[in-house]
């Protein structure tokens, strides 16, 4: 069964996160448990988990079907000891937040070397971060999203991804987040079905859908390989509407979230729609 929905609001409390996503018809959403542009928040009142659980509960919101977001400011591969401690000490806050709200996944960027630290040195700061939150957080798992490779940022190339895995002590408890415009972004093609058969192929050969613990389905606004991070809504980018048909009737894309980021807020419930008709239709 195909989890479809968006990054939905969690203005004026995490507990609007569901009401906002069934709105949309959604069976799937993300959102984030702290406001993303913020080191500290208040921590979450047992009134605040409670309402979110029960409104979770109201709509047929599981664990599984929930994809929470990190803040953007973490970088567990920064290069400057005091920023690293600071990012690994936020992104633990972000995993307890998480267990407390009884979310079992936390989706987040892997990091960037800012050109300060070799490419492979920075990997490993990402997978020891991984490890030294599981050790103080039980029970959710640290799923790893792709990335454009803008900048200095790592985690692109389906390579990269594998050697964070490699290195991470609990491999139950770490995953992979697929973003398909990063994807595309990044110099692997999904444009048609056959491109998509075959960066798919490269994916499992390199990692395994075992890993693959949820998506962002979205279009690009730059060509395939720009290296550039800009989302446009479903087959209105270079992307085109062939890579959400793949993965709407391919099984190994089942029970995962598969999360909407697109730029348009307003047409989201069309574009959801949209999804579950392909996926019906499989």
């Amino acid at each position: 069964m195909k989890f479809i929905g968006a990054h939905v609001s969690a203005a004026g409390g995490v507990a609007n996160a569901p009401l906002n996503a069934a709105k949309i018809g959604a069976t799937a959403f993300a959102l984030f448990t702290k406001n993303q542009r913020q080191w500290v928040a208040k921590p979450l009142t047992g009134s605040m988990i409670t309402e979110f659980k029960t409104n979770c509960k109201k709509y047929n919101f599981k664990p599984e079907q929930i994809l929470p977001h990190d803040s953007y400011l973490i970088n567990l591969g920064h290069p400057e000891q005091e920023k690293l401690d600071k990012s690994r000490a936020a992104f633990i806050d972000e995993m307890e937040r998480c267990n407390q709200l009884g979310l079992t996944l936390l989706n987040f960027h892997p990091g960037s070397h800012l050109k300060k630290i070799d490419p492979e040195a920075c990997l490993a700061l990402i997978a020891e971060s991984i490890n030294l939150a599981h050790q103080q957080v039980p029970t959710v798992c640290a799923v790893i999203e792709n990335t454009a490779g803008q900048g200095s940022n790592l985690g692109w190339s389906f390579e990269q991804l594998a050697t964070i895995i490699d290195q991470v002590e609990d491999k139950s408890r770490v995953g992979i987040c697929i973003d398909t415009c990063h994807t595309f972004a990044a110099g692997y093609d999904l444009s048609t079905t056959e491109t998509c058969e075959k960066t798919f192929a490269e994916f499992e050969r390199l990692i395994g859908f075992e890993y693959l613990r949820g998506m962002h389905l979205n279009d690009s606004k730059t060509p395939l390989g720009s290296r550039v991070d800009r989302h446009h809504s479903l087959g209105e980018g270079h992307i085109g509407l062939a890579c959400f048909e793949f993965i709407m009737k391919d099984s190994r894309f089942d029970g995962i979230p598969l999360v909407l980021e697109t730029i348009n807020p307003d047409i989201w419930q069309q574009e959801i729609s949209y999804l579950k008709k392909l996926a019906e239709e499989s």
